[in-house]
């Protein structure tokens, strides 16, 4: 059994809702040991989009990496996720930040997560699910939860 750390994301279309029906479609991947709060962030990018809701979940999972990342995009795209610009809006972004202590560097696929550490809303709410992870470097997630900015960051549920 592998696990997998996977970040959500939404800011269009009841982006509550987005997230929590992705955890459903989700759990048909594993098994979802955890998940954090929901968070409401400012968008990274272009600031004339709606803020993002946004939480991790842990999730146990026989899927390899890339076959992972395929059935995570399988589940954007049945929430009618279109990719019309970078960080632009989205109605649902699922991000692989940690597979087991693995580092990928795929054309398709980083492990970890290239942006993880810069970005609260998700330092936040991994560190809430997972206080003294590791990473593969060595950093653990709540020293650098604790060290991140948080600013524009909002805990709604």
């Amino acid at each position: 059994m592998n696990l997998a750390y996977i970040g959500l994301g939404s800011n269009l279309n009841n982006p509550l809702t987005q997230v929590n029906q992705a955890i459903d479609d989700i759990s048909t991947l594993g098994t979802i040991s955890a998940q954090s709060s929901w968070y409401r962030s400012k968008p990274v990018g272009p600031q004339d989009q709606p803020d993002f809701i946004n939480g991790v979940v842990a999730l146990q999972t026989v899927l390899e990496p890339l076959p992972l990342l395929d059935a995570l995009q399988s589940i954007e795209q049945a929430h009618h996720r279109i990719r019309e610009k970078h960080w632009g809006p989205r109605t649902l972004d699922l991000d692989i930040l940690l597979y087991n202590d693995a580092c990928i560097d795929d054309p398709r696929l980083s492990i970890p997560h290239p942006w993880m550490t810069e970005r609260a809303f998700v330092l936040i709410p991994l560190a809430e699910i997972a206080s003294s992870l590791k990473m593969p470097n060595g950093h653990v997630i709540n020293e650098l939860a604790l060290n991140t900015d948080v600013s524009g960051l909002e805990k709604i549920a």
